[in-house]
């Protein structure tokens, strides 16, 4: 996949396939264009933390159990993670490199990270809505962790296959990924032969008409 496949064409596959929403909304972006991540979900859910006095356990214990779910990675698989508000910042270069540390495949947030510039120094690829100083403190509490989440109008559960590059984030079933990947690889090649008609000088009408790819 890394070699061959990028996002377009795997979303869509698995649109072909019947899954309507496959990419995560477009605000979530790699911090650099050119990273790549691929690797099984590890689902994360946040919830806004009670105000103080709330009947809330996790509110007695800071950040609820965020450092339970980064050391419950393993290696190859991505830390994707939703709930809280997304105006905050969800990891720092600390935790990011701890996940580095681990072997994960790299981090997906529905919020904003912080220490970027500490983060693309890891390499390790991170995908978010942008970034900003603001913490966690007080915004996110973890309350769940290898879970089924909701990003958007996607589902991504355990074991799901992440596929991330500066197109976005795709999420491919894991019941469907051996046939969504084979066809987005004979799209690939399709739409490689009608890149070279048209730098030949063919129109895209009779290209189209060809190869019923564009």
């Amino acid at each position: 996949m890394r070699v061959k496949l990028a996002t377009c064409p795997v979303s869509d596959a698995l649109e072909q396939l019947g899954f309507a929403h496959p990419m995560l909304p477009p605000e979530i972006r790699p911090l650099r264009r050119d990273m790549v991540v691929i690797g099984r979900a590890m689902p994360v859910q946040d919830e806004p933390p009670v105000p103080h006095g709330g009947l809330n356990r996790y509110d007695a214990k800071p950040f609820g159990l965020l450092f339970e779910s980064i050391e419950a990675l393993r290696p190859n698989e991505v830390y994707i993670a939703s709930g809280g508000p997304t105006g905050a910042a969800r990891i720092g270069d600390l935790l990011a490199s701890r996940v580095r540390k681990i072997g994960a495949a790299g981090v997906v947030l529905n919020a904003h990270v912080r220490d970027a510039n500490a983060i693309l120094e890891l390499g390790l690829p991170t995908f978010a809505h942008g970034t900003h100083a603001y913490g966690l403190q007080g915004r996110h509490n973890v309350v769940d962790y290898r879970c089924s989440i909701m990003i958007g109008h996607v589902r991504i559960r355990p074991g799901d296959l992440i596929f991330g590059d500066g197109d976005g984030i795709c999420v491919i079933p894991r019941e469907a990924e051996r046939e969504a990947i084979t066809r987005a690889i004979a799209k690939t090649r399709l739409e490689r032969n009608v890149r070279e008609a048209i730098a030949a000088g063919r129109s895209v009408v009779d290209a189209f008409n060809q190869y019923s790819v564009m």
